[in-house]
Formats: structure tokens, sequence, C-alpha cells
């Protein structure tokens, strides 16, 4: 069966009118007041839909704020210094959608005048934009049809429609926006898709479902059926990896404190950090050698004073906290550099060494 067919199949006997009357009738009813609904500007749509990958509600809404009062405007932030976005990024995490976000913007404005695209090929083809931020934009931004599927959207679906496929695969996906096409009203896509997404936030949450409250619970085939708690079907992830480092707080004679620049590519790219000593290998005594080797300078330890656990999606970092001091050498690293301590603030951080901040004036 292709799946053409199965769509056809799964919403056979589906009241698709009920539904979306239903879910829209909730959503203007009782729609949370969210500072990225008070306009359809599409730049506004589109800042709070990158900054909510990966992140809660609670957490974005001052970070849009922030982020809206410094670059109001594409323009604002496609002339803006990749260090001054990032530093309003710092504490989101997931940085990489910070440089996407503001790479694409100069692509807007460079080609489309500072106009967001309304044609999903050109919306589509701007870095960071994926499927669901373009069906996010297209739809709530200019009303056009278009389904925004991501993991809260998927949870809805696989519920109301009792779907078993494994979310976690590619074909799922497609699967679910082939039934949002299906689905979605063509008089108000905002108001549907956003009501999905509203749905999976305040009601069809992943562990409990408040079932009671659900203004779509009579289409609902997994409640029917008492099975909502047992989907979506989802296989596990990998096994995060995890990693034990040094995180090293070292001061010249002078106190300075050195910091470096992570590279402009991967992981937290071009953000800044304390130097790190991978100690998979290492005792004390072999990360002072590693230490040398690398930045030109011989230190000595001090004691510990904090351990940092710092959880990525695919690893996970295991930092003691070390204060050192140079007792030898001159600085031979290019994106090393020494700073007064209170000008560390200054510099865009990730959270993970954001955390060994309170130690750098021991």
């Amino acid at each position: 069966m292709n799946r053409t067919e199965r769509v056809e199949q799964i919403l056979e006997t589906f009241n698709k009118d009920n539904f979306k009357t239903q879910l829209i009738d909730w959503f203007k009813k009782e729609q949370r007041i969210l500072p990225w609904r008070e306009n359809q500007d599409p730049y506004r749509v589109w800042v709070s839909e990158i900054m909510l990958q990966q992140t809660r509600v609670d957490t974005v809404i001052p970070y849009f704020n922030h982020f809206l009062s410094k670059f109001p405007t594409p323009e604002a932030l496609a002339e803006a210094e990749e260090q001054e976005v990032l530093k309003a990024w710092e504490g989101l995490g997931y940085y990489s959608r910070a440089r996407n976000l503001q790479n694409a913007v100069r692509e807007v404005v460079e080609q489309y005048g500072g106009k967001v695209p309304d044609n999903p090929e050109e919306l589509g083809k701007l870095k960071g934009v994926g499927p669901y931020t373009k069906g996010a934009i297209l739809s709530i931004a200019y009303d056009t049809p278009e389904p925004a599927v991501d993991g809260n959207v998927m949870r809805v679906l696989s519920r109301i429609l009792h779907i078993e496929d494994d979310i976690a695969k590619q074909s799922t996906r497609k699967l679910f926006e082939d039934l949002v096409r299906e689905l979605i009203s063509e008089e108000d896509p905002s108001s549907f898709n956003q009501g999905l997404m509203e749905l999976g936030a305040m009601i069809c949450t992943p562990k409990t479902p408040s079932c009671m409250l659900c203004p779509v619970q009579s289409e609902c085939r997994a409640f029917d059926e008492g099975v909502e708690t047992e989907l979506p079907i989802k296989s596990s992830k990998k096994k995060q990896k995890k990693s034990p480092y040094l995180l090293l707080l070292v001061k010249n004679e002078t106190g300075d404190l050195l910091i470096e620049q992570r590279p402009s590519e991967g992981l937290l790219a071009s953000l800044w950090q304390f130097p790190m000593v991978p100690m998979k290998d290492l005792d004390m005594e072999a990360a002072k050698h590693w230490f040398y080797g690398e930045y030109g300078l011989k230190v000595e330890f001090d004691e510990g004073v904090d351990q940092i656990k710092h959880v990525f999606s695919h690893l996970i970092w295991e930092m003691e906290v070390i204060p050192a001091k140079v007792v030898e050498g001159t600085l031979d690293y290019e994106r090393g550099t020494f700073v007064h301590p209170d000008e560390v603030v200054d510099y865009p951080f990730p959270v993970s060494h954001q955390k060994a901040f309170k130690h750098i004036n021991l």
C-alpha cells in the first residue's frame, strides 16, 4: 500500500469537519498569550519557531523579547556581528540555530528586499528552514494551508488517529505531513496548525495526557480504545557517550584569565570557553604536559573546586573545574587570549562553561 492509499484508509471513517471545528474553536478561546502571537509578522514568527525548537516556551519568552528588541527587523539581524547574535542567544543552546537564522536572514535581505518569502520553494531553500519551520511560517504568517509537523504534532495525531508507526523514522513524518494536508483548514490554517501545537503543549502531553479536558476527545481513537498513554511509538536513541575533562581556570602573573574561541564549525561553534583537557587517557601529571604541548604554557594546578556535568543530545561532558596558574612560557594558541576576569561576561559562553563563572575570582 502506498502512502496516498494509507492516508485514505486512515481517514476513511474519521470526521474531519468535527475535528477541525473543535480544534480551532478551542484554540481561539484557550490559546496562551505569547509575544510572537501579537501579530502575523513573518520575521517574528520565524524567530519564535527557531527559538522554540528543542526549548520550552517559558524559557523562550524572555529571550524572544530581548532578541527582538536588539534585532527588530531582518535588516537589523543581517547587519549585526555574529558574536553579538550569539551573545543574545547565550543560554538557549543549540547555537547553530542562531547562526543559520542570521545567515538565512541575510539572504532574505539581499535577495528578497527583507521580505520573508511566502513561496514554499524559496522559503524552504533558506538555511535552517526545514519542512516544519517552513510550514509554520507559511501557515501562521501567510495563512497558507501547509503542514507544520514536529514531534508534538506527531504525538497528538498518532493518538487521535491511532497510528502505531515509529515517529523516529523519516517515512512516518512524511505520512503525518500528508495527513495534515488532508485535515488542515483551508479557511484558517494558522489557527489549525497552532491549535495542534497548543494541544500538544497543554493537553496531549507526553506522559499523562489530560484527556478529560481535551476539546477533540470525541474524535480521538486512542482515547476511545484506552491506549492513549501507549502512543506514540518511538524507537530509542543511541546511548550518550560520556567524555571526562578538566575545565581549567588558568591565570597569568597579572591575574588575567585564559579563554578561547571554539572552532567556527561543529559543536558550540564560535562560542568562547575555558580550556578543556580531555582526560580519557590522561592522569593529572600527563594533563599538564598535554596543556603545555597545546598552549605553550607550563601550569600548576590547584585543588578542584567543582564538578560540572552537561548533557547534550548525543554526549555528556563531565568536567572537573580546576584553578591553575601559569609558571612559565608564552601563550601559543591561535584562538586563545587572556582577559581580565570582569570581562569574561562580555563574551558569548555556553551554559556548561557559565557554570564555572562563580569560581573565576578564586
